[in-house]
Formats: C-alpha cells, sequence, structure tokens
C-alpha cells in the first residue's frame, strides 16, 4: 500500500488542469474591434448579436443581457409581478442569490428540501410549502443534475404558479428535447468567470413573453421602456421617449463583454459535450466503488451540462472517516481542490437577510424572512456528511485523467487508516 500524498506520500496526479477561462485569438481580435469602435456601453451590434445567437441556441423568442446572474434572478421576480405579502419557493442549496433576490423585491423566499440524490429542489417538498401566497417556483438545476421539471410544471399548472428557472450551472443542458432555460416563465444564466460560460461578469434572461421581455429589458436600463421591434431586431437601441417608464436602476453590460461572449460561445458546444462524456465514464467507474455514490442523472435528459462534477461519499463504508477528511486527501492526491456542496441557505453566512435594517418592513415580514426558521434535513446531510465536489475544468480532459481520480479515490480507500 502507498501512503498517501496527505501524509508524505507521492500524489498521484501532480500535472496541472486545464486553465478557465480558455482564451484564444478570437477573443483579442474582437475586443479590439470594439475599442477601436468606440461603441463601448450598451445594445452595441456585439451585444444585439449574441442576444440573437443565445435566444436560437436555448429556443426562446427573446434574450436579454444584463450586469451579473443576481439582478437577472432580481429583475426575473419583479417582471413577473412577484412582490410584497408573496412567496416563492426555493431550494435549501443553491447559492444564496436565489434566495437573496426574492427579498430584494420584497417578498418571502420559502426554503425547502432537496432530492438526496440530485440535490435538486423536492417536488414532494414543493406541494407541502404551497399556500396562498405562494406565486412562484425557483427551480434551480445545480451542479450536474437537472431537476424534475416535468413533475414541477405539473404542480405549478394545478396550483396556477410562476416557474424561474436558475439556469446559473446549466448552459446547454437538455431535457427532453429542449433547452434547460425553455422549461419555465422565465429563465437566468450567470455568466461570472468560473461559469460554462462566461465574460468575466454578467447575466442572460431568456423568455418566450414579448411583455415579459419588455418589462426585463426596461429594468435592465434605468427604466425605460424599448421600442422592441427595433430592440431586439437591430442595432439602434432606440426607445419610447416619453412616458410608460417603469421604476428601475442601471444593470446594463458592456459591449466589451458582449465581444467576449460571441468568442466563448463558439467554444460552448464542444466543451458541454465533452463534459458530459467524461462525466459519464467517470460516473460509470464510481459506482463500482462501495461507498461512493455518484449523482443521479434525471429520467430525460439528453445533454447534462456541469458546472461542479459531484458525488455522494459514504462514511460508514470508511469507518467514519469524515468527509473533510476525505476531501483533503483526494485534493492532496489530485493536485485539484475538492469541496462541499453549498452551505444550506438556513446555516449559510452569505445568506443573512436580518443584517439589513432596509428588510425590517415589518416584524411579522422580518420573522418570515428569517432563514433559520427552516428545517432541512437533506440539505444538512449532504453539507456535513456527503458532499464532494470539483469545479468542471476537472471534466475538460481525457478518460485517463478520469481514471486517475478513481485511482486516487481506491488509494484513499485502501489507506483511510492514516487518517483516523
Amino acid at each position: 500500500m502507498s501512503k498517501l500524498a496527505i501524509k508524505g506520500g507521492s500524489p498521484i496526479r501532480t500535472e496541472a488542469w486545464s486553465k478557465w477561462p480558455i482564451v484564444g485569438e478570437k477573443e483579442l481580435e474582437l475586443t479590439k474591434k470594439v475599442v477601436l469602435s468606440g461603441n463601448w456601453s450598451y445594445n452595441g451590434p456585439m451585444e444585439t448579436e449574441f442576444r440573437k445567437i443565445w435566444a436560437n441556441f436555448i429556443g426562446t423568442e427573446y434574450a436579454i443581457l444584463a450586469a451579473n446572474g443576481t439582478v437577472t434572478l432580481q429583475m426575473a421576480f419583479e417582471a413577473l409581478g412577484i412582490g410584497f405579502g408573496d412567496e416563492v419557493i426555493v431550494p435549501g442549496i443553491t447559492w444564496p442569490a436565489t434566495a437573496a433576490t426574492v427579498i430584494d423585491i420584497n417578498a418571502v423566499p420559502v426554503l425547502v428540501d432537496v432530492e438526496e440524490d440530485t440535490w435538486c429542489i423536492d417536488p414532494e417538498k414543493i406541494k407541502a410549502a404551497i399556500t396562498s401566497r405562494t406565486k412562484a417556483i425557483a427551480v434551480v438545476h445545480l451542479y450536474g443534475t437537472i431537476c424534475n421539471m416535468e413533475e414541477i410544471k405539473s404542480i405549478a399548472k394545478q396550483h396556477n404558479l410562476l416557474i424561474v428557472e436558475d439556469c446559473a450551472h446549466q448552459h446547454g443542458s437538455i431535457y427532453k428535447g429542449k433547452k434547460v432555460g425553455a422549461l419555465g416563465d422565465i429563465s437566468s444564466f450567470s455568466l461570472q468567470q468560473s461559469k460554462i460560460l462566461t465574460c468575466g461578469e454578467g447575466g442572460i434572461l431568456n423568455t418566450n413573453s414579448l411583455e415579459l421581455a419588455e418589462k426585463l429589458d426596461a429594468l435592465r436600463n434605468c427604466g425605460r421602456r424599448p421600442v422592441l421591434k427595433e430592440i431586439f431586431t437591430t442595432d439602434t437601441g432606440n426607445y419610447i421617449s416619453e412616458g410608460n417608464f417603469i421604476q428601475s436602476g442601471n444593470y446594463r453590460i458592456t459591449e466589451f463583454q458582449a465581444a467576449i461572449l460571441l468568442a466563448q460561445f463558439e467554444k460552448l458546444p464542444k466543451q458541454i459535450a465533452e463534459r458530459d462524456e467524461n462525466a459519464t465514464y467517470l460516473n460509470s467507474l464510481l459506482t463500482k466503488i462501495e461507498g461512493i455514490l455518484p449523482m443521479r442523472r434525471e429520467a430525460g435528459t439528453d445533454l447534462q451540462s456541469y458546472f461542479n462534477f459531484a458525488f455522494r461519499y459514504d462514511k460508514k463504508v470508511f469507518n467514519n472517516l469524515s468527509v473533510i477528511k476525505f476531501r483533503e486527501a483526494l485534493s492532496a492526491e489530485m493536485n485539484f481542490p475538492f469541496s462541499s456542496c453549498y452551505t444550506p441557505l438556513n446555516i449559510n453566512e452569505l445568506y443573512s437577510p436580518l443584517t439589513k435594517k432596509r428588510h425590517k418592513i415589518s416584524e411579522e415580514y422580518f420573522k418570515a424572512i428569517d432563514p433559520k426558521r427552516f428545517d432541512l434535513p437533506v440539505c444538512s446531510k449532504a453539507f456535513e456528511e456527503e458532499s464532494v465536489c470539483a469545479h468542471h475544468k476537472i471534466l475538460m480532459g481525457t478518460n485517463k485523467d478520469m481514471d486517475q481520480i478513481v485511482e486516487a479515490i481506491l488509494k484513499i480507500k485502501e489507506n483511510y487508516t492514516e487518517l483516523l
């Protein structure tokens, strides 16, 4: 038996992994073109071109670009008419913005538990959380798993609820012949640097509703309502000059970011396919290791995009070795960081709505938005005992790279007594 790397032994891998983001000549060419054009702000020709490309890629009528994936969520909820007195059902494992943006429009996020084998929102928990105040469901396609959209859409239809898809992790996934992002009323994508499609910071909104597209575009642009036949089909970016405004702020993206997106998008389909192929191969090997449980691929998934690759760890098979020590040992063997899933929102320090005075609209509302009032046992178990996650660039290699991950896990399993 070889000594574990974390205990001074030789690691399974010393080579560097793929860099992210991947940059080529096209990014330099297009950003230079923007610099020389003098058109640096919003609604430039590259932004207009990317909107069309992205709407076509996802399969919706409209796409709107904005400053980041947090404000796109806020804009989505606001455009749907959600506000004070309303409730939005939110999964307990997600980036805090999914819930925080509900509070930013003065509604109440109702946190519910997730499925233990996908960490996506549990449809049964959605049903139990619906009240007369419920207006929408926020579905988060987490890491490398798509939500059970068939069941969720059925629930939403039965109770007349809206669906906002948080697709920050899922650019390009296909569910039952449709792209993720075309399955709800509005979808939101993040373009932050770690994401599958990136321009450093940014966000995208997709919808099939002309009315919602108009509202969303106004919300991102200081409340100006666009002349849609122009803003969505030409480069002019003209706006109605008098009346018909709404209150909002400036959440616009720049032409520099649009240039990067056009270049990065050319690489996206191949990268998605590569990650899905590697993840499928890796999972096929992990299923053979007792104590390692791959995430369940949702039935109807035709193509799976990955922000993180994740699996579950059963400490009982490792004589109760903590998942923290397992992750540390795996990170040392692979020369790559393995981490937990997101901290559940009911204990997440980054989701602390009671620290903001502006949220104290009333005592009743303040109590309603307290995340500690929610019990999320499946989320807690995933975070505290089971989750092992790695950034998607670990999937951007070869079968040999995937074999090394398996080799490292088997090495730990053979030598875990060193860590007890």
